[in-house]
This record gives C-alpha cells, sequence and structure tokens, in this order.
C-alpha cells in the first residue's frame, strides 16, 4: 500500500530540490539515493516529488516541465510556505535534517565556535542566522553552478552569494534564492557599492565612473570587457525582476 508523504518528508525533499541541479533529480544521484534511505522512501519515489516541485517553479513551468502532473495540494503548500516565509522554512528544514542524520547538534557546533560576547546574547538567534545564511550561500553557488555570473570564476573560495536587495533592505527576502547572485569578488565589490547592475534582461551594466580608472588595461579586461553582456542565469531561483529594480533605482550609480 503506497505511504503518503508527510509535511516532514515534503521539507526534506523540498531542501534537496533547492540544493541540487535539476539535471541531477534522478534515482541515481548519490544525494537522492542519500535523502531516500533516511525517509525510507525508494530513490525513484525522492526523484519524483523533486520532479514535481520543479513542476511548480515558475521558471520551469515556462520551460514545460509538468512533474507527474498530480504534484499533491502538500506539495504546493510546502512549495508556497518556503516562498513565503524562506527564514523560518530552511532552518526547520536543517534541523530536521540534522536529526535525521543523527549528527551532533549543528546549533552546539555553531555556539563553540562564535563569540558570544562580540555576536550578542540571542544565542537561537545567532545560530537560525548563521545555519540560514550557509543554506543560502550553497544554493546559489550550486544553481551558478559554481561560478561567478560575470567572469566564470570557479573555485569556490573566491565565490559569493551577494544579495541583490541588500539583507538588511528586506528582511522577508533576504534568504530566496532569487535574491542572490554568485560572483566572484571583485564584482560583488562592485555589485554592492552600486558601480555595477543587472538589467531585466540579465545584461550587465557599469557605472560610468569606472572610466576614471587610471591602468586603462584594467579597465579594459576586468569591466569593459563584459559591459552589456548577459551574465551567466541559473537553473532555477531566477532573478527576479522586482529584486533587479530595487538594485538599479535604489543602489546603482550611473
Amino acid at each position: 500500500m503506497r505511504r503518503n508523504w508527510t509535511r516532514e518528508e515534503l521539507i526534506l525533499a523540498f531542501n534537496l530540490y533547492c540544493k541540487i541541479p535539476f539535471g541531477k533529480y534522478n534515482q541515481r544521484t548519490e544525494e537522492v539515493i542519500h535523502l531516500a534511505s533516511l525517509i525510507n522512501r525508494t530513490p525513484s519515489a525522492v526523484a519524483f516529488k523533486l520532479v514535481n516541485f520543479a513542476s511548480l517553479d515558475p521558471y520551469h513551468q515556462k520551460r514545460g516541465v509538468s512533474g507527474m502532473r498530480n504534484a499533491g495540494n502538500l506539495d504546493k503548500e510546502i512549495y508556497a510556505e518556503f516562498s513565503n516565509n524562506w527564514d523560518d522554512l530552511i532552518y526547520e528544514s536543517e534541523s530536521l535534517l540534522n536529526e535525521r542524520e543523527g549528527n551532533q547538534s549543528f546549533q552546539q557546533k555553531i555556539i563553540q565556535e562564535i563569540d558570544l560576547s562580540k555576536e550578542g546574547k540571542d544565542v537561537t538567534r545567532v545560530v537560525k542566522t548563521r545555519v540560514n545564511q550557509s543554506f543560502f550561500r550553497t544554493v546559489v553557488l550550486n544553481i551558478y553552478s559554481q561560478k561567478c555570473a560575470v567572469s566564470n570564476i570557479d573555485l569556490p573560495e573566491l565565490l559569493i552569494a551577494s544579495h541583490i536587495v541588500p539583507w538588511s533592505a528586506n528582511e522577508k527576502e533576504r534568504l530566496n534564492p532569487s535574491n542572490g547572485i554568485c560572483l566572484s569578488p571583485l564584482y560583488d565589490k562592485l555589485f554592492d557599492k552600486g558601480l555595477m547592475t543587472v538589467s531585466n534582461n540579465f545584461e550587465i551594466n557599469f557605472s560610468s565612473k569606472l572610466a576614471r580608472i587610471s591602468d586603462k588595461s584594467t579597465y579594459e579586461n576586468f569591466i569593459k570587457r563584459y559591459e552589456g553582456k548577459s551574465i551567466n542565469t541559473p537553473e532555477k531561483f531566477y532573478p527576479k525582476e522586482d529584486f533587479l529594480d530595487f538594485h538599479r533605482k535604489n543602489i546603482y550609480i550611473e
């Protein structure tokens, strides 16, 4: 008799949906097999569930990904829950995952690593923030194939999950993967300081202030060569137009 999926299982499946590329949504993928073992499901059942989630993604809907065509109401509810409350659902999913894996409390690990005298006394909030930031970085780097969206630099140590709308400007959306772009440090700094932006067509624009760089070879090689070109777009969680509009209108310096 087929067993219905529980809310907890679906939260764990969505956690994996966020973290791995669309091309890995199959029963042979190591991460799929691992999750299947944790929740006592078959790898094929987990893979089908990931495709069902993809069928709810607006980007994949445009591509014609239909999933199993019978994504359940609970599937839709979990997708909507994450979309409307990334902060709480990320933390809940990571907590559930660690419990299933039987790891030492990841909360305790983080507490051991931080200086609470500097971080403040709200330990729970500090831990949650660290966990959620780690998730956000993992997802953003993976959906951009571990490459800078501008320069194609592909060393993880040199990659940053940059926020389109700054962390402090929109609490509700700050952990939404659609509010992230994978950038190497130079372009992260340019984007953060408003010296670079991205159009709704994903074209790169640089501030005219950068033309004042005295070393013209630096300007030509690192700035001008990318002007008007498109960023490498992710395979899901595309940058939202509203977020890009905010950056151009409130941060970018023409």
